[in-house]
C-alpha cells in the first residue's frame, strides 16, 4: 500500500505480545478484516485488539491516541478506543504499538446507519466542547495549506474521472473566509470505515490518529461521507453552519477525496477508493 511500508504479519505480532505481555500469549491471534491505511489490526482473544504503525511515520498518531482518548471518552456520547498497553520496538519491528480493548459493530460499510443526522450532529458538539487546552493541533488547517497537494493529485486521478469539475469546485471553495474562531476539537477522518454500527445506531468512533483541534469545517465534511444527499440541510441546521464553514467543508472532503484517489488504487485499498469515488460524485460541479 505505501512504499516505506513496514511488514507486519501474524508470526511478528505473535512474537511482539509473547515477549513483552506473555499474560495473552496463550490468546487467539487474528488479523481484523478490511486493514486499514496506516495501521494493521490484530485481534487478541476476545477483547483486546492490537494496533500496529505499517509505517515509521504513524508510530506518533499512536502515541497521541494514547495521551488523549482517555481524556476525551468521558466527554462523547459514542465509545472509543481505550488504550490498555504499549508495547515498544522488538523483534525487528521498528515502532511503538499499542493494545486495545476490543469494541463490538461492524464498520459502516458494512452496516448501515439509520437516521444519521441526529447521532452524528450529537457526537460532533460534543467532541467540539471539550477544553482545547494543550491539545495537540489536527487536520483542520485552512484549505489553502492543501492546495498544492490538491493539484498534483489531479494529474494523478484514473482516467474515467474529470479533473476539470473537480478543480472548479476546488476553486470555489477556497474563496470561503477563514474560519475566525478559536480552534475546536475534531476527529478528522469520520467515514464509513471508521465508525461502529450495531442495529443501525453508532456505538463507537475509532482511529484518532488525525484528531486534533482546528477549523471545524474539518469535521463538518462528514455531511459528504455518511449524510444522505437529502438530509445534508438538516444536518448543516443541527450544527448551525454558517455559508463559509460549509463551503470550506465541501472543499475538505473535495481534497479527500481527491488526493485518496492520485494513490490508492482498486488494488491497494478498494475500500477506500470506492468511498472516496462515492465522496468525489456527491461534490464535484455539486452546489448544495
Amino acid at each position: 500500500m505505501h512504499v516505506d511500508e513496514l511488514d507486519v504479519d501474524a508470526a511478528l505480532v505473535r512474537r511482539l505480545v509473547a515477549s513483552q505481555f506473555p499474560q495473552w500469549a496463550a490468546l487467539p491471534l487474528e488479523p481484523v478484516p478490511g486493514r486499514g491505511t496506516d495501521n494493521a489490526l490484530y485481534r487478541l482473544g476476545s477483547e483486546l485488539v492490537v494496533r500496529l504503525p505499517v509505517t515509521d511515520a504513524k508510530a506518533a498518531t499512536l502515541a497521541k491516541e494514547r495521551e488523549w482518548l482517555p481524556r476525551l471518552a468521558p466527554h462523547l456520547p459514542l465509545a472509543v478506543p481505550v488504550p490498555v498497553a504499549e508495547g515498544a520496538p522488538g523483534e525487528g519491528y521498528p515502532c511503538s504499538w499499542s493494545v486495545y480493548e476490543w469494541l463490538p459493530g461492524a464498520d459502516a460499510t458494512a452496516a448501515p446507519i439509520a437516521d444519521p443526522v441526529p447521532q452524528l450532529a450529537a457526537f460532533v458538539r460534543a467532541l467540539q466542547a471539550v477544553d482545547v487546552d494543550g491539545a495537540p493541533a489536527g487536520r483542520g488547517v485552512p484549505l489553502a495549506e492543501r492546495d498544492a497537494a490538491f493539484r498534483s493529485s489531479l494529474a494523478r486521478l484514473p482516467r474515467d474521472l474529470d479533473p476539470g469539475e473537480a478543480l472548479a469546485a476546488w476553486e470555489s471553495a477556497l474563496l470561503a473566509p477563514p474560519w475566525p474562531g478559536p480552534p475546536v476539537w475534531s476527529h478528522g477522518d469520520l467515514d464509513a470505515r471508521n465508525v461502529l454500527v450495531e442495529g443501525g445506531r453508532l456505538v463507537a468512533v475509532i482511529d484518532w490518529g488525525s484528531s486534533g483541534v482546528g477549523d471545524p469545517a474539518c469535521e463538518a465534511m462528514v455531511a459528504w461521507k455518511l449524510v444522505p444527499a437529502e438530509e445534508r440541510d438538516a444536518f448543516r441546521a443541527e450544527l448551525d453552519l454558517d455559508d463559509a464553514t460549509w463551503e470550506r467543508a465541501r472543499g475538505w472532503a473535495l481534497s479527500q477525496a481527491v488526493i485518496a484517489l492520485a494513490y490508492y488504487t482498486d488494488e491497494t485499498n478498494p475500500t477506500l477508493v470506492a468511498q472516496a469515488r462515492s465522496w468525489l460524485a456527491a461534490l464535484a460541479g455539486a452546489s448544495d
